[in-house]
């Protein structure tokens, strides 16, 4: 045994040596217990989680997937998917989002989906998707034909849909420590190019609309400070020659509402 050896055993007894490897081995411990955790965590601030509602027809996973910079070969589900859909936009930095868009029709599957996403794993940010009476209808179960419904009706399914999605918004707004952010797309906007700021307005808190004052109660039952809120119109199609936005400026929306995300998020 060398000198040095025999000094450390001198000074250091047995049980101070039994001491200190296990509390070596219970810091190891420790590190690699968390390390799941942490990792978690950073990945939740690089890839913050969003929902994605709205009524049925609206347009939600067509928004998703331009988000995501999904093209229609990937895939569109059907007006009134009934299954969450899920859709991750990344970006070189190693930033982006995952979104997870609700179902729109008034089913069990759908309920669930609000559970999750502002319950049971509440999300980072929502993008409720309206469309200006504009959604397209869906055909009741076990019917066949050409579905139709007038704008007033959607209008009024809008603010339907609207009332039990904001007071989940609200509830876990007023339970997180920190403030929550909610972007309502104003969409299918090639439908009406000339009424878009006027749409928007109606849309907005403030406005004094029917929709606005339910924004405006939402803001309320959630504490201003708790809740932001911006509406921005958006367009999924444009890439047919025949619409009234061209697929330049589509994308250009498109764009600044992920623009937005990303301020919103604390990327930038």
């Amino acid at each position: 045994m060398s000198r040095t050896a025999a000094r450390f055993r001198t000074i250091l007894p047995t049980t101070g040596r039994t001491a200190l490897g296990a509390t070596l081995a219970g810091g190891v411990l420790t590190g690699l217990a968390s390390a799941p955790e942490r990792m978690s965590r950073l990945f939740r601030r690089r890839f913050p989680t969003v929902a994605v509602t709205g009524m049925t027809g609206v347009g939600k996973t067509q928004l998703a997937d331009r988000l995501a910079r999904r093209t229609s070969g990937d895939g569109v589900a059907e007006v009134g998917s009934a299954v969450m859909e899920r859709r991750t936009r990344r970006s070189p930095r190693l930033h982006g989002f995952r979104f997870l868009v609700v179902p729109g029709d008034n089913a069990a599957t759908r309920l669930g989906a609000l559970d999750e996403v502002f319950h049971d794993e509440p999300v980072d940010g929502v993008i409720h998707v309206v469309a200006n009476g504009h959604a397209t209808p869906r055909r009741t179960a076990g019917t066949t034909g050409t579905a139709t419904a007038s704008r007033e009706e959607q209008l009024a399914a809008e603010l339907e849909d609207w009332a039990i999605t904001s007071h989940r918004i609200a509830s876990m707004a007023v339970r997180r420590d920190k403030p929550v952010w909610l972007v309502i797309a104003v969409t299918k906007t090639d439908l009406y190019p000339d009424e878009v700021d006027e749409v928007v307005h109606y849309y907005s808190p403030g406005s004094g609309s029917p929709f606005g004052d339910k924004v405006d109660e939402l803001r309320a039952l959630a504490g201003g400070a708790k809740l932001s809120v911006d509406v921005l119109p958006v367009s999924s199609q444009g890439a047919d020659r025949r619409s009234a936005v061209s697929g330049k400026r589509a994308g250009a929306m498109v764009e600044a509402l992920a623009v937005r995300l990303t301020q919103l998020s604390g990327h930038v």
